[in-house]
């Protein structure tokens, strides 16, 4: 095991625990993987997995993690992931270099990311910390770096398998080309499919090994490039097969050869189904993020998309006869208490305040069953700051749509921009005092209705400035 640079380790450890209060054992077992795990479980450490794993609550050790970054112990990684074979096309350290259209050199094709499927993020210790091997991609073996460092384990095939997995157990051989040389590779192959792979470029070929082909000793010359193979397809028999495979590039790249059996079909299948990981849409909607890591931001041009997002607005009735009857110093003072409370709830059911707009917040959840408990509780809450008022002085109107968006960074600020917004905020403008609005597609969402059992509801149709059709909003009143 590396070294641990000891004094560093218990400094950043030690402002770790100050940072805020944490539930029993939390900073510990970051400790011990930072100590004892080895040098893969400390390298793109999914903190879904990692709480899981350990028995820890999600959003606690999403901040854990965020904190140990901030504080020097963990580096973050934006991850691009290719949808059909689970390779990290791209890693990012921040977020303003990140894209929505990777392009993957296994598959050999563009794709398309959005916040919330393709695009994760993780942690890795840091080199000042304890090094590992991972932190020096260019001195791993071939196999490591085809397989750990360019695949993410969470990406599953149909049978619940890594899908690089099944590559590497088909693999036949994998090396280094050097640059501008030839590479003999000697193989004894079987009827199948025998591809040739690299992770740094969309060098490969497909050749058909079939049975009915000529049984004897095979030489295929093959070129490799930037742009691909020459040739790419071929039809080799069973048997004996020496490849030569010529480096047409000026770096050493790496390349493998894998026979996939005749019942896999490794071309026409579905994507992948992920297991749980730590996605950018979340991460954007976690508080903490928001606080520690102001100056990152997105800076592509058209921003990134997310494909569901739900939306909160709130406003404050009559808060202009407020600054008026008690005066603007009090009247501040007293918003500012407001919107404490609306920030707790909001961060308590996991979501994060995207900004204040006068007396009104808008804010972003992952899921509308969190928007819509963080509504109910916000009523609650704004009531229990009038009980110890002479005067109703706070009136709460609150509304909820659900829907895409697009990530964008607008005034230093991370924000969202698109109809799924201005929706919000018109059906947040229809709300009467103490009523929460939200449109069906938030009312549809499983959860929901559970939620919302217990309360007096009104349906009802509203024609949206901006919005072609009639929208249908529910009215969320009191208990029923």
């Amino acid at each position: 095991m590396t070294a641990i640079n000891e004094k560093l380790l218990e400094d950043r450890l030690g402002t770790l625990e100050a940072a805020r209060s944490w539930s029993p054992r939390v900073v510990s077992r970051l400790e011990a993987l930072i100590r004892s795990g080895e040098d893969d479980a400390l390298f793109r450490v999914n903190p879904i997995k990692f709480a899981s794993d350990k028995g820890m609550a999600e959003a606690e050790t999403i901040d854990l993690f965020l904190y140990a970054t901030a504080h020097g112990l963990f580096e973050m990684n934006w991850m691009l992931l290719c949808s059909q074979c689970g390779c990290v096309t791209e890693s990012f350290s921040a977020m303003n270099k990140l894209h929505d259209h990777p392009h993957c050199n296994l598959c050999r094709i563009d794709l398309e990311a959005k916040l919330d499927d393709y695009i994760a993020v993780s942690f890795t210790v840091s080199p000042q910390i304890r090094p590992i091997k991972f932190h020096r991609p260019g001195e791993l073996s071939p196999e490591e770096y085809s397989f750990v460092y360019n695949v993410a384990p969470e990406g599953k095939g149909p049978d619940g398998r890594i899908f690089g997995a099944m590559i590497r157990d088909a693999m036949q051989t994998v090396g280094f080309l050097p640059a501008g040389a030839v590479t003999r590779f000697a193989l004894d192959v079987k009827p199948g499919l025998l591809i040739g792979w690299s992770p740094l470029t969309d060098a490969g070929f497909a050749f058909n090994v079939d049975a009915a082909a000529a049984p004897k000793e095979q030489t295929v010359h093959v070129r490799f490039s930037d742009s691909g193979c020459e040739p790419d397809t071929a039809t080799v028999a069973p048997g004996r097969l020496v490849l030569e495979v010529e480096s047409m590039v000026d770096y050493r790249s790496i390349f493998g050869i894998s026979l996939i059996p005749p019942e896999v079909n490794i071309f026409d299948r579905p994507p992948l189904k992920y297991d749980p990981f730590l996605s950018g849409s979340r991460l954007l909607t976690t508080q903490t993020f928001r606080n520690l890591f102001r100056s990152q931001v997105i800076e592509a041009t058209e921003g990134i998309g997310v494909r569901d997002l739900t939306l909160l607005f709130t406003d404050l009735k009559g808060s202009t006869e407020l600054y008026d009857r008690i005066g603007d110093l009090n009247a501040y003072s007293q918003v500012q208490r407001h919107f404490e409370r609306l920030l707790d709830v909001t961060v308590r059911h996991n979501g994060a305040v995207v900004k204040t707009i006068g007396d009104a917040i808008m804010a972003a959840f992952v899921t509308p069953p969190d928007a819509v408990s963080a509504a109910l509780k916000m009523r609650s809450e704004i009531e229990r700051l009038n009980e110890a008022r002479a005067a109703r002085d706070f009136v709460l109107k609150i509304g909820i749509h659900r829907g895409p968006s697009i990530a964008v960074t607008l005034n230093d600020r991370l924000d969202y921009f698109g109809q799924t917004v201005n929706i919000a905020s018109r059906v947040e403008h229809l709300a009467e005092g103490d009523e929460i609005c939200l449109t069906e597609e938030v009312y549809a969402a499983p959860g929901v209705a559970d939620l919302l059992a217990p309360y007096a509801k009104k349906r009802d149709h509203s024609h949206l400035k901006g919005v072609q059709q009639d929208v249908a909003i529910f009215r969320i009143q009191g208990a029923a």
